[in-house]
């Protein structure tokens, strides 16, 4: 029996949002190295701080600045730190509740060891060497009886407004049997799909199983490189890592012969000449580039054949 095939994927993209004035307040305060929370109607103090008060819904706008050092609440022990954690040693993940606060902020603890852990320990920030109105300003914290570092001096920073935090996947994903086969037919310059044996529907890519009949789909079809524009997207704003010019379109192919549609890009025409019902075939790479990956289709463009009625596709939108 061929084994499924597997491979390592990584995801990647850097996530940006507006601040507001509360969250923007707060990271100003972090550049400055200050930590800032936020008072509610009842009094209690909230670092990180909350934006609306939990008790009236109101905003809130009381300011409060609090302390460098704090309390453990409660923590768990990191042997082995994952890339882009604030350490990489093991170190302690933990809740600190700081003095003048009245609710406690997740962040790393540097204690070296677990038996150095406990809760109800006394712990100070560690500043990280430069600021930038993050989150990771606050370099970890560490025990209020450790050598003391050189503590950076504070200074006015400009308002901060925006944030950046990159966020990155890292797995190993193994498709199934029936994913493996359309992969591997793939790297034949095929495109295999399978049918259910009640319903009549084929998949593209196949499924292993009829979503509508609950049966195993066990018959498995070869279909054309070409089909026809179901619905599509024409892309106008840039992003990070772009590699085709913009405006360009990303649309629902549905194959002669599938019943399900499946995204790819469609170019060589002017993105505003694309349609529902238009025909178009697949663009493969080089075959030396070749693989199990359905980039192996770099593209989709228009046959020139008659648009296909309305009809044909109705039922794939």
């Amino acid at each position: 029996m061929t084994r499924p095939l597997s491979a390592p994927l990584d995801i990647g993209f850097d996530y940006t949002r507006s601040l507001g004035p509360t969250l923007g307040r707060f990271m100003t305060a972090l550049a400055e190295r200050r930590i800032e929370g936020m008072r509610g109607s009842d009094g209690r103090v909230f670092v990180p701080p909350a934006e609306y008060d939990p008790v009236t819904a109101e905003p809130l706008t009381e300011p409060v600045e609090v302390g460098q050092e704090g309390t453990v609440l409660t923590w768990s022990w990191i042997a082995e730190p994952l890339e882009g954690q604030p350490l990489d040693r093991p170190f302690a993940w933990a809740l600190v509740r700081l003095d003048g606060a009245d609710t406690a902020m997740l962040h790393a603890v540097d204690a070296g060891s677990p038996e150095a852990m406990r809760t109800g320990m006394r712990v100070r920030v560690r500043w990280a060497e430069e600021t930038a109105g993050h989150i990771r300003d606050i370099a970890c914290f560490e025990p209020l009886d450790a050598p003391e570092r050189p503590r950076p001096e504070p200074a006015p920073a400009e308002p901060v407004t925006m944030v950046t935090t990159p966020v990155h996947l890292h797995y190993q994903h193994s498709a199934s049997a029936e994913e493996s086969r359309f992969l591997r037919a793939l790297t034949e310059g095929r495109v295999v799909g399978q049918r259910c044996p009640v319903c009549g529907k084929v998949y593209v890519p196949p499924r292993g199983a009829c979503p509508t009949d609950g049966v195993p789909t066990t018959d498995e079809v070869e279909l054309p490189d070409r089909g026809t524009v179901t619905t599509f997207c024409i892309v106008n704003v840039p992003y990070l890592g772009q590699r085709i010019p913009t405006p360009y379109v990303a649309a629902y192919i549905l194959l002669d012969g599938a019943d399900i549609a499946f995204q790819h890009l469609v170019l060589g025409c002017d993105a505003k000449e694309v349609r529902m019902g238009m025909r178009v075939e697949a663009v493969w790479k080089p075959r030396e580039q070749w693989g199990p990956t359905l980039e192996n289709i770099d593209h989709f463009r228009p046959t020139g054949e008659p648009d296909a009625p309305y009809e044909s596709y109705a039922q794939h939108l």
